[in-house]
């Protein structure tokens, strides 16, 4: 699917998105996070890896947008679980 991230297109592909983040640990989240597989990650972290981009160069909302059209759960950062202490 074809996206306009930064002014830049990119051609994405769900399955394509999840092979780029295997193995990528997640960052602690803090705003907005988008699904990918079992694993909850800040969407300016998948835009970075996805595209290339300097995470300065784009807004978290053109990121999350391109992630709900491929299908992906997106969350809000009021969604988003404060972590558990033991």
């Amino acid at each position: 699917m074809r996206v306009i991230i930064a002014r830049f297109p990119f051609e994405l592909t769900k399955s394509g998105v999840i092979d780029s983040m295997a193995g990528v640990e997640p960052e602690p989240v803090t705003g907005e996070s988008v699904i990918v597989g079992r694993r909850q990650y800040p969407v300016k972290q998948v835009g970075q890896i996805v595209t290339g981009q300097d995470r300065r160069d784009f807004s978290a909302a053109e990121v999350t947008r391109a992630m709900v059209a491929l299908g992906f759960t997106c969350r809000t950062g009021a969604e988003v679980a404060p972590p558990s202490f033991p």
